[in-house]
């Protein structure tokens, strides 16, 4: 009976491992890029907002908190912290050259220098400085610093329940010189956290969700550009703005996208890549060119930041008929705070400065530095994608199985837009499944040509590449890709369709209707309800209550109020269960917003609808029977690890 057993076992440990011989080994991140941890004092808070290196490899760190820190052997088990200077109010950037540092405070640009060489700051010079309305929300950044010596400089909108241009020139880009002549480059901006220069020198900055912004996205800034937000429009008639738009000419018309508005008012820069709210980030921030070739294959390249998920995405962009457009594709995730901040260190390795403090992450560490280290192997990836007249090309950091490659299952392709609307971000509008004709493998195996007949303008592509797998069996380490569509070649075709027949919702389903969701009191309930709670969001992706103790089965009248700057629902789930509602939640991809990030689960107990910004909602529920402690969470993407509490039932 023993042998037969032991017999059997071998069998199946046979039959096991060539079953796992057949099935492609997963690739992540971490084979081909390493996170390593710079070595923070005890006691020195490092809430990095900027990087900058000098010539002699020693990295300064600006920090929320007011201090600039110059960090010896950064890459060594024990760097050397000395702190530079301090007082400084909220920097959140910092550049370096010919022996001086420049930072972006909230009201200035600051010249500061060691002058009697004690490596301590004592000689702060500004530069130029800007009016304060003294609202939370009026952050500054840079500076960029330009070929020619001139600097570049961001302001963001305040915060009034929407964006808001509070003190003069906030929402645009400024351009500043080293004697303080500052001149107006572009407005529109409401959160213009990032932006720095491709390989042509152009410059792209970054947006994140918010009013009149449907979903992140990356925009070509040139002298007089309007990019979206109307509210800086405010001081387009103050003397040397090179804008001629007012806010009366931005009207708040149903069913237009962003580039569809544009054919409304040509004066409209609609973006080069849209970056999907939750899918590929929720708080785009610092923009990099990969300049070198140490970094894998991807030199030419864009790297963004993403504050929210704690991440780095990598962006491919070309210019058709003088207008960019391009890809963006996921690179590396996992770093410990929210990546607000990074700079190629003398190794070319990539230092990222990271914080969280008002700005939840996924990332838990309230703040870091860390360095993310390339080990010189080729990860297999979608390299690049190019438009055609009638699809995409494909490219590929490594050969493909041809026979995979050219099966048209191996893909999946959609494509979708968003509303351009003063209300808070947008859902997917007019999302299509696309057919896929034919694909045609290069003969090296390099690259793949998609056709796909009916390209629309104005739309993102949505490419997925799963079926795809090198010549060793391996499948990409992120099969996924999207390309937002501005041109077509010229001489080809694409659908022209009506672009103002989008659908005309408000910008967001605020009106989930759910047996989950009783949004009047129930006929059954004769005596009204038992108990009436009021809970809130706060800033930091939290409710304002962690503990909630009802009695077992009484009747509760629960108003969830949303007075924060971001988006938030409250779900109400079984013992145990609020992490895999939560991945539920960002399951739902590119319908999650449609549907409130309410994933259709029998976890799911009850439930309000998804809250803009200052909104609420009101639901009615009897408590469970059972005693015990049920979760109540947050399952906008990227909130479900911070914002939780317990419903108490004795």
């Amino acid at each position: 009976m023993l042998a037969r057993l032991y017999s059997f076992l071998f069998l199946f440990a046979i039959g096991f491992t060539t079953l796992s011989a057949q099935v492609p080994a997963l690739q992540r991140e971490s084979d081909y890029y390493a996170i390593k941890k710079v070595n923070i004092p005890e006691g020195v808070i490092m809430e990095a907002g900027g990087l900058a290196f000098d010539e002699d490899g020693k990295l300064a760190v600006c920090t929320r908190r007011g201090e600039i820190w110059t960090i010896e052997n950064p890459a060594s088990a024990n760097p050397t912290f000395v702190r530079f200077a301090h007082g400084l109010h909220e920097p959140l950037g910092l550049a370096y050259k010919d022996g001086e540092y420049y930072c972006t405070q909230r009201a200035e640009l600051t010249r500061i220098a060691d002058k009697n060489g004690d490596g301590k700051a004592d000689s702060f010079r500004k530069i130029y400085g800007w009016p304060l309305a003294g609202n939370y929300h009026e952050y500054s950044y840079g500076p960029l610093i330009m070929p020619n010596g001139n600097m570049m400089i961001t302001l963001n909108l305040g915060w009034v329940g929407r964006g808001a241009s509070l003190s003069k020139w906030r929402g645009w880009m400024l351009e500043v010189t080293p004697e303080g002549k500052m001149t107006p480059v572009a407005v529109g901006m409401r959160s213009p956290a990032g932006f720095g220069a491709n390989e042509a020198g152009d410059i792209f900055y970054t947006e994140n969700q918010g009013d009149w912004v449907g979903s992140g996205r990356m925009t070509h800034i040139e002298k007089g550009d309007f990019v979206g937000h109307p509210e800086g429009l405010k001081w387009s008639g103050e003397p040397g703005s090179p804008v001629k738009l007012t806010m009366a000419d931005i009207t708040d018309t149903l069913g237009y996208s962003l580039y569809s508005y544009k054919e409304k008012e040509p004066a409209v820069k609609p973006p080069s890549v849209w970056f999907p709210h939750t899918l590929m980030g929720i708080s785009t921030s610092d923009v990099l060119l990969i300049d070198h070739d140490k970094f894998g294959p991807f030199k030419g390249q864009l790297l963004v930041g993403d504050q929210g998920h704690s991440k780095i995405m990598r962006v491919v962009q070309e210019k058709v008929d003088g207008v960019y457009q391009g890809a963006c594709i996921p690179f590396r995730e996992g770093f410990s705070s929210g990546v607000l901040r990074f700079e190629w260190g003398p190794d070319k390795s990539l230092y990222v400065g990271m914080t969280n403090r008002g700005w939840a992450s996924t990332g838990k560490s309230p703040y870091g530095i860390e360095r993310l280290v390339y080990n010189g192997k080729t990860p297999f990836e979608i390299r690049d994608i190019n438009i055609q007249s009638d699809g995409f090309l494909v490219h590929f950091t490594e050969a493909v199985d041809k026979a995979k490659a050219g099966d048209p299952s191996a893909y999946a392709v959609s494509d979708f837009t968003y509303l351009y609307r003063h209300n808070y971000g947008s859902p997917v509008v007019d999302l299509e499944k696309r057919p896929i004709q034919k694909v045609e493998v290069a003969e090296d195996g390099l690259s793949a040509r998609l056709y796909i007949p009916g390209l629309r303008l104005g739309y993102v592509y949505e490419i997925k590449a799963n079926g795809v797998q090198n010549r060793a069996g391996k499948p990409l380490v992120h099969p996924l890709a999207y390309y937002t569509l501005n041109r077509i070649p010229k001489g080809d075709s694409a659908d022209m369709a009506d672009h103002s027949e989008h659908n005309t919702a408000d910008g967001i389903n605020t009106n989930i209707v759910s047996p989950k969701r009783i949004t009047a009191v129930p006929a059954s309930w004769t005596n009204g309800p038992d108990e009436s709670i009021d809970l809130g969001s706060k800033a930091g992706m939290l409710f304002d209550k962690n503990l909630i103790t009802v009695k077992a089965g009484s009747k509760i009248r629960l108003t969830f109020s949303n007075p924060d700057d971001m988006m938030h629902n409250f779900l109400l789930v079984k013992p145990g269960k609020a992490d895999a509602v939560g991945e539920q939640a960002v399951a739902l991809g590119l319908v999650g917003q449609e549907k409130g990030y309410i994933p259709d689960s029998d976890d799911v107990l009850f439930h309000t609808t998804l809250l803009t910004p200052n909104s609420n909602d009101v639901i009615f529920f009897e408590a469970p029977t059972q005693p015990g402690d049920y979760p109540y969470v947050c399952t906008f993407p990227g909130h479900a690890a911070s914002m939780r509490g317990i419903l108490r039932v004795e």
